[in-house]
């Protein structure tokens, strides 16, 4: 992909499309069928149109509402199989794709172009006219390209991000390192920071107002998500940049504009009438169902939140009961695994981050001793509680907050093609961890227990959540039975990241492969690790 030329020629383009798709209040829509650059002031002034289309563009494209088989490339058959949540009974490819390790290009791809285009390209857009004149919009701009580009170098790495649209001698796009990257992460939030923690009260702009799919125009509420993004983010390098993960963090749990506290403060893109993408997947095509991780964790909890997430199964061999599929296995046909769980309906409402992650990562930072953190108890504790408030389950949160007994549970595949080979009955693979917070346990357990309940309260953000196994090795996954990556990804170690597009080697070869020397190894491979992903 030619980054160059995107921002150019193809950004206009995309963004007619999304004004027109996402019901834009401009009277004349044939005015928005130009190039922003050959606009005027005055025209985007009238009723900012253009620059409103572009943030809400990027709202629902980081997790993409649509077109759905896009967004099954760039997310489900990505993050939600590698984080354990959901597993397609479809055996794509004869069975030899993502879920066993055989990485797709054409899959990966999806990632990759979607973030440039649909994301990074309307965000410099937007922050390029606003940021003199509506600083306010310009802060939007800033958190939703961290939003969005922070997963994509958590799926890859090295990224295009302080050179966007800056060609080399060669013509082509120079990347960051994952830790150039993130350091310019952190510079962006906290200037947004700076630009809406002295109007967090003020009423918003009308550009603002418009541009808003989450909070109905609130400075507040965007400086509480700036925040926590930053904290998550500073956790997410505490194992490889101790100081500069803990000054990042501290300062967002000081910051006087707060965190996101309450589910009213959930980070949920309102798509309108467009049903869940995958709400499609699972219910119209049969194509994702419940990871067997889920069955284990959260059946073992007897966590009340499961339904919620899932319906109960109805293949003759397991009905009525939550039963998942285990990643990576054999599957000769689509219908030996289409009877297990498919996923409850979803509301219109893409999540990308929610109060109880934020509680969880506090917990978390009081564990590293953060300044600010407060008690780790009682965060986690809230953690579980703004969960259950979130699916309207609060009156159940004390029992299951003070269970200090119940254990993720062994899985066992009764249609397994082979008997036995999916079963999970003890060994290092299933998880001991108990709910109950327990004050005299080793760090390690505090931050066992902290990212399990984490890894079920961000679902269905497999993103997310892959990352955060990744760091930590929680939850206790399982490994794929069959691993078609020639050896390029250890099954043990699962895998750690996604190799780089052909097309981004075809037209911008020498920066990728100058990329791949700032890896952990210089090697572009599945099993090579991130910046931040430290072996433990």
């Amino acid at each position: 992909m030619n980054y160059y030329k995107a921002f150019k020629r193809t950004g206009y383009l995309m963004l007619t499309a999304a004004a027109l798709s996402f019901s834009s209040c401009t009277k004349d829509f044939e005015e928005l069928n130009k190039d922003p650059y050959g606009s005027t002031d005055k025209d985007l002034e009238a009723d900012f149109a253009i620059v409103a289309a572009q943030l809400q563009q990027a709202q629902r494209s980081i997790y993409l509402y649509q077109p759905v088989p896009t967004f099954q490339l760039q997310q489900n058959l990505l993050g939600d199989v590698f984080s354990g949540y959901m597993m397609p009974p479809t055996p794509f490819g004869g069975n030899i794709n993502n879920t066993n390790y055989n990485l797709i290009d054409g899959w990966i791809t999806a990632s990759w172009t979607t973030a440039y285009y649909n994301v990074m390209n309307p965000c410099i857009k937007a922050g390029l006219f606003s940021k003199e004149k509506f600083p306010e919009t310009y802060a939007m701009a800033k958190i939703l390209q961290v939003e969005g580009m922070h997963r994509i170098s958590d799926i890859f790495g090295p990224i295009i991000y302080t050179k966007y649209n800056q060609p080399n001698a060669q013509g082509g796009i120079d990347f960051d390192s994952q830790k150039d990257a993130y350091y310019a992460f952190f510079a962006d939030l906290k200037e947004a920071i700076g630009i809406l923690n002295p109007i967090k009260d003020k009423p918003a702009s009308v550009l603002f107002a418009k541009s808003d799919l989450v909070y109905n125009g609130k400075y507040a509420e965007w400086l509480k998500l700036a925040n926590s993004l930053r904290l998550r983010l500073a956790i997410r390098i505490s194992n490889i940049d101790a100081a500069k993960a803990k000054a990042e963090g501290e300062a967002a749990l000081s910051d006087a504009g707060g965190l996101l506290e309450t589910p009213d403060d959930n980070f949920l893109v309102n798509i309108g009438s467009t049903t869940h993408p995958l709400n499609t997947i699972s219910a119209s095509w049969g194509d994702t169902r419940m990871g067997a991780p889920v069955e284990s964790i959260m059946g073992g909890y007897n966590d009340p939140r499961l339904d919620k997430y899932f319906l109960k199964a109805t293949d003759p061999a397991v009905t009525g009961t939550f039963k998942g599929i285990r990643n990576g296995i054999n599957i000769d046909a689509k219908d030996r695994y289409l009877g297990y769980s498919a996923l409850a309906p979803l509301e219109s409402k893409l999540q990308l981050m929610t109060a109880a992650e934020t509680w969880f990562l506090r917990a978390e930072a009081a564990v590293r001793g953060w300044t600010g953190a407060g008690s780790a108890q009682n965060n986690y504790n809230n953690g579980i509680r703004q969960s259950f408030e979130q699916y309207k389950l609060g009156s159940k949160a004390d029992a299951y907050i003070n269970d200090a007994t119940s254990k993720p549970k062994p899985y066992i595949d009764p249609k397994a093609i082979t008997p036995g080979q999916n079963d999970v009955t003890g060994g290092s693979h299933l998880s001991a961890i108990t709910i109950k917070w327990d004050d005299a346990a080793s760090q390690e357990a505090k931050i066992e227990r902290i990212v399990t309940q984490k890894w079920i309260a961000v679902f269905p953000e497999g993103q997310e959540a892959w990352s955060e196994f990744r760091r930590t090795g929680y939850p206790k996954l399982f490994p794929v039975i069959i691993n078609n990556s020639n050896n390029t990804i250890s099954t043990e170690d699962f895998i750690r990241r996604a190799v780089f597009p052909g097309n981004e080697y075809a037209v911008n070869g020498a920066a990728v492969e100058k990329a791949i020397t700032t890896l952990s190894t210089p090697k572009d491979l599945g099993g090579t690790r991130l910046w931040w992903d430290v072996a433990h």
